[in-house]
């Protein structure tokens, strides 16, 4: 007889809402009076070649699970997957779709089934599954009948604790040579201030007027090598805070409408960056990755812990995308066989999540980890 069991692995992270990598967003849609066929374009697509064993269940996973208020996905998944970056196998989802995830619900049930080869994640009460969240539409049996109607005014669930990342997603963070030299820049401030803070008023030149009214305000300042060739990867835009132009001209008068720093002359402008929607859809890379971390956040710490970012020297150039799992790997040292130095195996200790990427930089955050993550450990596929 089949078994079925409800579970909420971290499949749930395709249904988390709009792709972090394409900023798109969708809508929990009012139930349909009878199920529709799915458009031509949106017929799921059969599961991944890589599934069956390579799916590890949780040996304690329980029998149901109801999705909570303040539940993270990635959270979830851990409890009832060993891997949580297998949730696209488990759904069953085409891989080019997992990048433009749809959303699930405080309240919604996740049902694991296990009556074929491979473990299928169902969404309960829904005919097709839930495959139809992934394509753009929703088919539910509903009885029709008297009602009224109300609009949910729930959140759909993060993949993670938003407040972790909040300060990277909307910020300059990395700029080449050519684009600093380009910004436009702080020559005079009013009153002769050494140091501006907000609402304070400061003068710049280069301001495009096309380019519209709203600016982040930031100073270079790290210059990220990369550890093996020494090539130049960025650098680093310190965030001093946002700026309003007031008017515009040769000189354009700026206003300071928020400082996290002290803001002063040569100081730079950049354009904010366009919103970064916060619902990844983790997965592992389809081609083989291996980079290390070059830095922290603060150039300070060699050591970085668990729950922080972290600074690749891999980016969109070899095939980072937002959304990306990679493991975190060390080796202990070597030793000496004969004449031979020779490095020890490397250890697998953690897990990164790329969530923004660069041309030749990613940042990652560190999902979990069983010791302190050291500049130059070695990411790869997890």
């Amino acid at each position: 007889m089949a078994r079925i069991i409800s579970v909420i692995p971290f499949l749930l992270l395709g249904l988390a809402g709009p792709s972090a990598a394409a900023d798109e967003g969708s809508q929990d849609t009012a139930p349909a009076a009878a199920p529709e066929p799915a458009p031509p374009a949106a017929t799921p697509a059969t599961a991944p070649a890589d599934t069956g064993g390579d799916v590890k269940l949780q040996d304690n996973a329980p029998s149901r699970y109801t999705v909570k208020r303040g539940d993270t996905l990635w959270g979830i998944s851990a409890r009832f997957l060993k891997n949580p970056w297998k949730w696209p196998d488990v759904w069953g989802v085409n891989k080019d779709l997992v990048k433009n995830p749809h959303l699930i619900y405080p309240g919604d049930v996740i049902i694991l089934d296990l009556s074929g080869a491979t473990p299928r994640l169902r969404l309960e009460g829904m005919p097709d599954g839930g495959l139809s969240r992934w394509y753009g539409y929703e088919l539910q049996m509903t009885k029709i009948e008297p009602r009224i109607r109300s609009q949910s005014s729930r959140a759909a669930i993060p993949t993670i604790a938003a407040k972790d990342l909040e300060p990277f997603l909307n910020r300059p963070l990395v700029l080449d040579p050519d684009s600093i030299a380009r910004s436009p820049r702080i020559v005079a401030t009013a009153d002769s201030r050494v140091a501006m803070f907000a609402d304070d008023v400061a003068y710049a030149v280069g301001i495009d007027k096309n380019k519209g009214a709203f600016w982040n305000l930031y100073r270079p300042g790290r210059i990220f090598l990369d550890p093996d060739t020494g090539e130049e990867l960025g650098n680093e835009a310190v965030y001093l805070g946002d700026a309003e132009i007031t008017s515009f001209g040769e000189i354009s008068t700026v206003h300071i409408t928020k400082a996290v720093q002290e803001v002063g002359k040569d100081d730079r402008l950049t354009i904010m960056p366009p919103q970064q929607s916060q619902a990844y859809a983790p997965h592992a890379p389809e081609r083989q990755v291996r980079g290390k971390v070059v830095a922290g956040t603060d150039n300070s710490v060699y050591e970085i812990a668990p729950l922080s970012v972290v600074i690749l020297n891999r980016g969109a150039r070899e095939g980072l995308e937002v959304g990306h799992v990679l493991g975190l790997f060390r080796s202990e040292g070597t030793v000496a066989l004969g004449d031979r130095s020779v490095p020890l195996p490397e250890q697998k200790y953690g897990l990164v999540l790329v969530f923004r990427v660069f041309n030749r930089l990613s940042y990652g955050f560190v999902m979990n980890a069983k010791r302190q993550v050291n500049v130059g450990d070695i990411v790869r596929n997890p």
